[in-house]
C-alpha cells in the first residue's frame, strides 16, 4: 500500500523536547512500524529551514519529504495556517504524478492541507486531530475546521475515547471513527534496565515526572503534593539540556513554588535526559506521576507501565484508555494536589501492591500497546477507507468552507508571502 502522511509541523525527524513532543514520536513509530512491513510510506512535513533535504530516508525505510511552504524557517504553530494552502497545493501538484493509496493527516492543520492535496484526485483521506479545539483552544477558525474536515474525510482515526466522544460532539458520525490508543516500544522500555547510572537516591521513595517542561504538564500539582509525602523525592525529567534548565521560565516558576511549600530540598530538575538512559531511570522510580490537565497521547504512563513501573495518573484523555485503575496504576482527579497526595502515600505503603501493578502494566502494554498492534489496527483502518472499486476520473466534490480555510494567505506557488 502506498501511504502518505501529512504532518506539517511536527516532523518524525525532530528530537522529542522543546517545541517536540507526542506527535512527533507517534507520526515516527507508526510510520517506522507501517515501512517494516513492507508499505511505501513518505510523511510530508513543512520545510522549517533552508538548508533541508528535499528527502530524507528513515532508518526503517520511510521517507520524509520537506514540503515548501511559508517561509523556511521555524514557526509558531498558531503561525501556520496562512501556509496550509500552498502546502496542500505542493501535494496537490505531487499526487498528479503518482498519488499515494490513502493519505493520513495528523493535527487540523495537517488535514486542512491534505483536503487540498486529495481534492482533484479522490484520494481517501484517513484523518487524526490527536488534540480538538473543543478541548485545548486555538485559533477561532479551528473548531470550525475540525467539524468540517471530521465530516469530509473518508475515516477518522481518534487515539483515545475521549477523542472520539468529541467528534461526536462535532457531528462527526460514530461508524466513521475508530479509537487506536497509543504503542510503546516494549524492547526499548523494559523492566531490566539497569538502573546503575541513574541520579543517586536522596530519599528512601522515588517519585518521577517526565515530560515536556511546560505549564499543562500538570508538576506543580506534583510538587504541591509532595509537601504531604515524607521521606520521598521528586524527579522531573523534560525539558532544556541539564545546564540551561535553571533559566527556563517553567523551571523557575516551580523551584519557586518548591521553596514556598518547604519541599525545595527534596525536588530535582533534571532536564533533558537522553532517551537511552530514560528506561533505567523510570526503573529507578516507586511510583511514576502523569499529572497533566489534558493528554491526548499518554507515552509516559506506557513507557512506565512497559518498565513494570506503577503509575499515577490523572483521569483525562487518553491515560484512561492506557491506566487501568486499579489494575496498573491509580486514575486521580486533575489539579487537585491532595487527592495525589492520598494516593502516592497509599501506594508508598503496599510494596506488595506497587509490583502487581508493575507486572500487571507490562502484560498490559505487551497486549495492546506495543507498536506492532497499533499499526495492526491503523491498517484496518486504511482499508476500511479505501473504496471497494477504483474511484470514477476526477475531482472529488470540494466544501467551498475548508477550501477557503485552506487558502488564508496562501501567496505564490508553494505558499510564501
Amino acid at each position: 500500500m502506498r501511504i502518505a502522511m501529512v504532518s506539517g509541523h511536527a516532523s518524525p525527524l525532530s528530537e522529542p523536547g522543546g517545541d517536540a513532543g507526542g506527535l512527533n514520536v507517534y507520526v515516527a513509530r507508526l510510520a517506522e512500524e507501517l515501512a517494516a512491513r513492507g508499505h511505501d510510506v513518505t510523511v510530508h512535513t513543512r520545510r522549517d529551514a533552508a538548508d533541508l533535504p528535499a528527502r530524507v530516508a528513515l532508518p526503517g525505510g520511510a521517507v520524509v519529504e520537506h514540503v515548501p511552504a511559508g517561509p523556511p524557517r521555524a514557526l509558531p504553530v498558531d503561525g501556520l495556517l496562512p501556509h496550509m494552502g500552498g502546502f496542500g497545493a505542493h501535494l496537490a501538484r505531487a499526487w498528479a504524478r503518482e498519488g499515494p493509496d490513502v493519505v493520513h493527516a495528523h493535527f487540523w492543520l495537517s488535514g486542512l492541507a491534505a483536503r487540498t492535496g486529495v481534492g482533484p484526485h479522490g484520494i481517501p483521506l484517513v484523518q487524526t486531530f490527536h488534540t480538538l479545539g473543543t478541548v485545548t483552544g486555538g485559533p477561532p477558525e479551528r473548531v470550525g475546521a475540525e467539524r468540517l474536515l471530521g465530516r469530509a474525510c473518508r475515516r477518522a482515526l481518534a487515539v483515545s475515547t475521549d477523542e472520539a466522544d468529541a467528534l461526536g460532539a462535532l457531528g462527526v458520525p460514530a461508524r466513521r471513527v475508530s479509537v487506536v490508543p497509543c504503542g510503546v516500544d516494549a524492547e526499548h522500555f523494559h523492566p531490566a534496565a539497569d538502573t546503575g547510572r541513574t541520579p543517586e537516591r536522596r530519599q528512601r521513595h522515588r517519585l518521577l515526572a517526565c515530560g515536556r517542561l511546560v505549564p499543562g504538564k500538570g508538576y506543580d500539582n506534583a510538587v504541591r503534593a509532595l509537601a504531604e509525602v515524607p521521606d520521598a523525592e521528586l524527579l522531573v525529567a523534560g525539558g532544556p539540556p541539564a545546564g540551561a534548565v535553571a533559566a527556563d521560565p517553567e523551571a523557575r516558576r516551580l523551584t519557586a513554588l518548591a521553596r514556598r511549600t518547604g519541599v525545595a530540598d527534596r525536588v530535582r530538575l533534571l532536564g533533558a535526559v537522553p532517551p537511552d538512559d530514560m528506561p533505567a531511570l523510570l526503573r529507578s522510580a516507586d511510583l511514576v506521576l502523569c499529572t497533566p490537565v489534558h493528554e491526548p497521547f499518554g507515552f509516559v504512563p506506557l513507557e512506565a507501565m512497559a518498565c513494570a513501573v506503577p503509575v499515577l495518573a490523572t483521569d483525562v484523555g487518553a491515560h484512561r484508555d492506557c491506566v487501568a485503575d486499579g489494575s496498573t496504576g491509580r486514575l486521580v482527579a486533575p489539579e487537585d494536589p491532595a487527592a495525589l497526595a492520598d494516593a502516592v502515600r497509599a501506594l508508598l505503603a503496599e510494596e506488595r501492591l506497587r509490583r502487581q501493578y508493575g507486572r500487571n502494566g507490562r502484560e498490559r502494554v505487551l497486549r495492546h500497546h506495543t507498536w506492532a498492534r497499533v499499526a495492526d489496527a491503523v491498517e484496518q483502518v486504511y482499508r476500511l477507507a479505501l473504496p471497494e472499486t477504483p474511484p470514477a476520473a476526477g475531482p472529488s466534490a470540494p466544501d467551498d468552507r475548508l477550501e477557503g480555510l485552506a487558502h488564508v494567505g496562501g501567496g505564490g506557488r508553494d505558499g510564501h508571502p
